[in-house]
């Protein structure tokens, strides 16, 4: 993938002008929360640094991330995850190229983090502790965690925006953003029934469990769904169990406002309380109106 960085091959290049209104800018700067998130857990996860030696010039001086570190993947998993990795560094890219945007928010990226989404998922605290770095399936399953979130949030805004740059931006961000989930659904699909060591549980539980996790904390009702489902009614056309892509009753992709999405992130299910992948909060005109 070629990064172009002039301002006619690039549509977001330059664009920081008066025609995008406050209110989108706003939706669209919320987003650089989770696209930091992803870029620094998939750059780490791939290749033991971060956007600190790739692109320091995106990180706004903002402070390096807590815990990151290389995880031991097999060549094709390694190579998925840099080629997202990669893709996230673009994304921030095209979004400070549109809007102003913020320094790079603290992001807690320690295996203590993402152990601590997973038993708050399973109800029950694992021994020894899940650790996301540790192999291919634990990586997938804490990559399961990320980018769906900053997808259903793509979802939600595009309706909310009015300009024709932002929406593109949008549209464009939710396509690959949606690629990455899928590819993600689908190599954790493929190893469903698998169960992780040395737990016990399957690949598919995992899933159900962490999406239920995070309806639970958005409160906003069914928004997620794990990649088998229990009843194949609940499937698309009510007919399959299989679930490698979510969808509502018409397969079309759950959304979710900033404020679901920080209560999600937090880990905390309230918005005016800061905590999990985000211990100082998140950033933003959206994300600060609620710690104010």
């Amino acid at each position: 993938m070629t990064i172009c960085l002039s301002s006619e091959g690039n549509p977001f290049r330059r664009q920081k002008t008066s025609n995008i209104s406050q209110a989108d800018t706003d939706l669209l700067e919320f987003p650089l929360n989770l696209e930091y998130l992803e870029a620094e857990f998939f750059l780490w996860g791939s290749l033991g640094y971060g956007l600190d030696t790739v692109a320091p010039e995106l990180t706004g001086n903002g402070p390096s991330p807590i815990g990151a570190r290389i995880a031991f993947l097999d060549p094709l998993i390694r190579d998925i995850i840099t080629q997202f990795a990669f893709q996230e560094v673009g994304h921030l890219r095209a979004i400070k190229n549109t809007v102003a945007g913020f320094p790079r928010p603290l992001l807690n990226l320690s295996r203590e983090s993402f152990a601590s989404v997973m038993n708050k998922a399973l109800g029950w605290n694992l021994w020894p502790p899940f650790d996301p770095y540790a192999n291919d399936i634990n990586y997938l399953i804490a990559s399961y965690v990320i980018p769906y979130v900053g997808l259903t949030g793509y979802v939600g805004a595009n309706p909310k925006l009015n300009s024709t740059t932002a929406k593109r931006l949008v549209a464009g961000l939710l396509g690959v953003e949606s690629g990455q989930d899928a590819v993600i659904r689908t190599l954790l699909y493929e190893r469903a029934l698998v169960r992780v060591l040395p737990y016990g549980i399957t690949v598919a539980e995992f899933t159900d469990r962490i999406s239920n996790l995070r309806d639970n904390l958005g409160n906003a009702g069914v928004r997620d769904e794990g990649i088998l489902l229990a009843n194949p009614n609940d499937g698309a056309e009510g007919r399959i169990r299989g679930n490698v892509l979510a969808g509502d009753k018409y397969s079309l992709a759950y959304g979710r406002t900033p404020e679901e999405i920080l209560r999600i992130v937090y880990g905390t299910g309230n918005e005016n309380k800061t905590g999990g992948l985000f211990p100082n909060g998140a950033d933003g005109r959206i994300a600060k109106s609620h710690l104010n």
